[in-house]
């Protein structure tokens, strides 16, 4: 880690620490898709108690709704005025130095904002076996974030990403169980989204971000990991030092492609490479920044392709300016060696990694050979195949310092991305008390899976696709609707391709 910087923690103002809070549920629990800020109940956060009568909730409701209007939301705005000359050091200038510890207010803002913004790639997903576009994206791009009410988002998506289904990852894949479907080959990997007018001036520049889709149904594809490493450069990504080891299925995720499939044809990394260029040649004359973010296997995506576009030079700009690539990762494995590890910090990408403590993908791969041995035993390990090592800076949360969540939730609990955002909304520092700062709604946590206490009720997996998409035609028949055709590639695909030098490469 870098010498600490200047620090944030002077400029804000610390939120006031309320045992109670009102949260916006839906009208609806099976409304989909969701709907964050509509009728609220409230649920309250108390040292020896989180439960409080209807009576209590209804009689306080109105005083508790005026405190945080009138205390919270001045506070918010004036830390939002900083971002425009703060946003630097949000992305990792001087690897997040006093801005954890405690958590900064501002800090904290962005990184539920990124990770609102992977959980995009959940919530968007096709995972219904029974619908011929299992697999896929259930809105256009143009319509993305309004289908997911998130008009306010302030990004526009540029591009869809797609991988290939080929390789030995199957728990990351869906597909159809009907004989006709939209690809036999591709599923939706996430999607590239540029910040607006309105946002990039709110952020002080212009944000392209990389949003990849992990898993979040089960976590059996853990136990399709071969552990096995190797050299990053074996599938045509440029590295100078051999030494530089990744996780091979993760790679061959990135790299593979199935040219059969119009999806496919070109690998993720040729889609993700091209699309980041196209975008900084647009803005080129702007100060302009990279976000990757994702969850899970999402993660390590986001990291193998910020160490991609550094390495390959794509944030280059015409003028020889470097743009600054930062990852905010959210419950990832480990990717590679330490000489990745070593490379990645050489070249500059940040990397800020947050979970939680009982998840066991964090742990993974790696688990005997890792960054906590000894450095003298990693020195002697580093050789092998199964001697992994985490990057960058690591946020570490605990689900059960959280008065909402049932500490014997299951390990799907325990990995679920909605709940990290809980956890993060709620932390202040070590040794503070949890607390609630944003008015987040804990009935998220619920979406898709069954962690919240019982006293909440909230029921399990809520969020549920009004009549698994079927809709009735003109004649009153219920059918499966047809989904508008998309696009597959940009016209100057090869244009970019060529200019990246990757024309030829076998495994890009």
């Amino acid at each position: 880690m870098a010498m600490a910087g200047p620090s944030l923690s002077n400029m804000f103002f610390p939120f006031p620490k309320t045992r109670q809070l009102t949260f916006p549920l839906p009208r609806s629990k099976f409304q989909t898709p969701l709907t964050r800020t509509q009728n609220s109940i409230k649920l309250a956060t108390r040292e020896n108690s989180s439960s409080s009568t209807v009576r209590d909730q209804e009689q306080e409701e109105a005083t508790s709704r005026h405190t945080h209007n009138h205390n919270y939301k001045p506070k918010l705005e004036e830390h939002l005025n900083r971002l425009p000359e703060a946003w630097r050091q949000i992305q990792g200038e001087d690897d997040w130095a006093g801005l954890l510890e405690p958590m900064d207010p501002l800090m904290r803002m962005e990184m539920i904002r990124y990770g609102e913004m992977a959980q995009a790639c959940y919530d968007a997903f096709d995972f219904d076996p029974f619908s011929k576009y299992c697999g896929s994206c259930r809105f256009t791009p143009h319509n993305f974030f309004s289908s997911l009410e998130m008009p306010r988002v302030g990004y526009t998506v540029t591009r869809y990403l797609y991988a290939t289904a080929n390789i030995n990852l199957p728990n990351f894949f869906k597909h159809s169980r009907w004989s006709k479907m939209w690809s036999k080959h591709a599923n939706w990997a996430g999607y590239v989204a540029v910040s607006d007018d309105a946002m990039t001036s709110r952020l002080g520049r212009r944000d392209i971000v990389i949003a990849w889709r992990g898993t979040v149904t089960c976590l059996e594809w853990v136990a399709d990991l071969m552990d096995f490493l190797k050299p990053i450069s074996s599938n045509g990504i440029s590295c100078p030092d051999e030494t530089v080891k990744v996780e091979s299925g993760f790679v061959d995720l990135y790299t593979d492609k199935e040219e059969s499939c119009g999806y496919c044809k070109f690998s993720a990394r040729e889609q993700v490479l091209t699309e980041v260029k196209r975008l900084l040649e647009i803005h080129s004359e702007e100060e302009v920044s990279i976000t990757i973010t994702g969850h899970s296997l999402g993660s390590a995506l986001a990291i193998l392709s910020a160490y991609d576009i550094v390495e390959t030079g794509v944030n280059v700009m015409r003028d020889s300016r470097g743009v600054a690539v930062t990852v905010m990762s959210f419950s990832g494995p480990r990717v590679g060696n330490v000489r990745f590890k070593e490379r990645l910090e050489r070249l500059g990408v940040k990397v800020l990694r947050v979970v939680n403590v009982h998840d066991v993908v964090p742990k993974v791969p790696g688990v005997l050979f890792n960054e906590n041995l000894p450095a003298a035993v990693m020195k002697v390990a580093e050789g092998l195949p199964w001697s992994y090592s985490h990057v960058g800076v690591e946020l570490a949360l605990d689900h059960m310092k959280s008065p909402f969540l049932n500490p014997n939730g299951d390990a799907v609990c325990a990995h679920n991305l909605e709940a990290l955002l809980h956890l993060l909304d709620g932390y202040h520092g070590k040794g503070e008390r949890f607390v609630l700062a944003s008015g987040r709604d804990p009935a998220l946590v619920n979406k898709g899976c069954d962690f919240l206490k019982d006293h909440h009720m909230i029921p399990p997996n809520w969020r549920q696709d009004a009549n698994k998409g079927m809709m009735r035609s003109n004649d009153g028949r219920w059918i499966q609707p047809e989904r508008p055709n998309l696009d597959l590639h940009p016209q100057d695909m090869h244009h970019h391709l060529t200019q990246l030098g990757l024309t030829n490469s076998s495994h890009a």
